[in-house]
């Protein structure tokens, strides 16, 4: 057994959220064999610590097959890594990675979406914020059972809001829930700036931003003006809003902002009572998307009643129910989103000192 011979065997191996093997997303950080036994050190670049033992599992199996009965040890940790973002801008202090989850039309669950996905990566152990971008129609504050004005301790700053240990930042905090913003787009992109690097931000691995629905002047502005290192879109199976989210893409491309995937959201109804599973708004619209855009399609979400009504009552289903089948597609569905962006260059000009030339 040599370690070429493990290498080898390793590239059969596909991790699932990846899509590649260990050794081609370079998570592989040594082999070494020693006194009969194999020692496989890997280290992921995205939120999964829950998923660990079920790693460590495969792996080992993976490996004894072809160890002719040595021990096999596999060590397993993380490291969140900044990724590059736009051309001509830099990522945000104390925030390594935005991730904007947009739709191209409303009502398809983008918000509900965002928080869940929020949720799973700070289960999986990532160092988590929301950001609700979508200053008309605020709805981060009740899915997380927030309210009352984030407290400022310089006056010039504010403290995020923490629920379920994810920081959080909304005009909802701000406004009365009554009070209509009847606000210009550049109002509007002004104080989502505002919301954005004025708030003391702690430490964050990801800043999930949901994004107002649409394509405009706002959305766009958005898309050039902050650094985002990746986005992903949701949608619903039917073509109406498949054609709304391919305008999403669109957008995304011409600002040179990778999108990591697409989420296919209600893609199909189980009745409570029978069991019977319809596709209410047509079936593999996400899929064929995806196709199209040579993107991937991170997963499927169910219409199911209990989702709305967790996420109405302030505890989301991957906080309410974790290990329930719902929560696990959330859970897989934030990682392969992470590990999408793992995948991508990194952002390297926080480790070079800055040039300052004086006469």
């Amino acid at each position: 057994m040599t370690k070429e011979e493990i290498e080898s065997h390793l590239r059969a191996f596909i991790e699932p959220h990846y899509g590649v093997d260990l050794l081609s997303a370079k998570a592989v950080k040594s082999i070494e064999i020693q006194d009969g036994a194999i020692f496989l050190a890997i280290e992921l670049g995205y939120a999964s610590k829950h998923y660990w033992p079920i790693l460590n599992a495969a792996l080992t199996a993976h490996l004894q097959s072809i160890s002719g009965g040595r021990t096999v040890q596999v060590d397993i940790n993380m490291k969140i890594a900044c990724h590059g973002v736009q051309q001509k801008l830099k990522p945000l202090p104390n925030v390594k990675n935005i991730l904007a989850v947009a739709s191209g039309k409303g009502g398809v669950g983008k918000s509900t979406t965002a928080v869940n996905l929020a949720l799973a990566l700070a289960r999986d152990g990532a160092r988590v914020g929301i950001l609700d971008a979508d200053i008309y129609g605020p709805s981060i504050p009740m899915m997380l059972g927030l309210s009352g004005k984030p407290e400022s301790l310089d006056n010039k700053t504010m403290q995020p809001k923490v629920a379920f240990g994810v920081q959080t930042m909304s005009i909802g905090y701000l406004v009365p829930d009554d009070q209509a913003l009847i606000w210009r787009g550049p109002m509007v992109t002004n104080a989502l700036q505002q919301l954005l690097k004025e708030t003391q931000w702690e430490a964050l691995d990801y800043l999930v931003m949901d994004l107002p629905p649409g394509t405009g002047d706002i959305q766009l502005t958005l898309a050039q003006t902050i650094p985002v290192s990746g986005a992903i879109i949701v949608s619903t199976p039917q073509d109406i809003a498949l054609l709304d989210a391919q305008r999403g893409f669109g957008m995304f491309d011409k600002v040179s902002v990778p999108v990591l995937g697409i989420v296919e959201n209600m893609s199909l109804h189980i009745c409570r009572h029978c069991g019977h599973e319809e596709a209410i708004f047509g079936s593999g619209g996400g899929m064929a998307m995806a196709d199209i855009n040579k993107i991937d399609c991170l997963g499927q979400l169910p219409l199911d009643i209990t989702i709305r009504q967790l996420a109405d009552s302030g505890r989301p289903i991957v906080v309410e129910e974790p290990e329930g089948r719902i929560a696990q597609m959330y859970q897989d569905i934030a990682r392969k989103m992470a590990a999408k962006l793992a995948l991508k260059p990194k952002d390297f000009s926080s480790k070079f000192p800055s040039i300052v030339v004086q006469n």
